[in-house]
């Protein structure tokens, strides 16, 4: 169990895991970022306002009804049920911030295209990109780390950081 693993899922808002948990939460909690990210490189390649009007209402659903969230259950029929994982639970607070940061950018990328604001879009979607890369790459979410901040637990939020030791 890395100190990498163990500070994302703590910056997701679980509690600090164990070895056996960690092992089994790290890898159910990337699923989402991962799907996220080739939808957003298909977007990003295509420029296609269709694809991020349909990822942004996607993760608005999954931050609004975070028991209804369809990456989990695809996660849970894929991955989960045929290796005996338990389902993710609901996501927590910080998990659902990034979830609607995400959904945000997905939406005013999606409205920059449909608006012919290319420039706008790009910008828009080069952040998105490098934001959605540190998170799958580098295990450190974006949207997480912010909520932690703007609630006043900076100091949690920097503990939480990949590249922080766990104490």
């Amino acid at each position: 169990m890395s100190d990498m693993r163990v500070n994302f899922v703590r910056q997701q808002g679980f509690e600090t895991p164990t070895a056996p948990t960690c092992d089994l939460q790290y890898p159910a909690l990337m699923f989402q970022p991962r799907v996220v990210g080739v939808i957003v490189l298909a977007g990003v390649i295509l420029q296609s306002p269709p694809v991020f009007l349909a990822l942004s209402a996607v993760l608005w659903w999954s931050a609004l009804v975070p028991q209804l969230n369809p990456f989990d259950a695809l996660y849970t029929l894929l991955v989960a049920t045929r290796r005996r994982r338990p389902p993710l639970p609901a996501a927590p607070g910080p998990r659902r911030f990034a979830q609607a940061l995400a959904a945000s950018f997905a939406l005013l990328i999606g409205v920059s295209l449909l608006s012919g604001w290319h420039t706008t879009a790009r910008i828009l979607e080069a952040v998105f990109t490098v934001a959605v890369a540190a998170l799958v790459f580098g295990a450190f979410c974006l949207g997480s780390y912010a909520f932690h901040v703007l609630v006043g637990h900076a100091g949690f939020a920097n503990r939480t950081l990949p590249w922080s030791r766990n104490v």
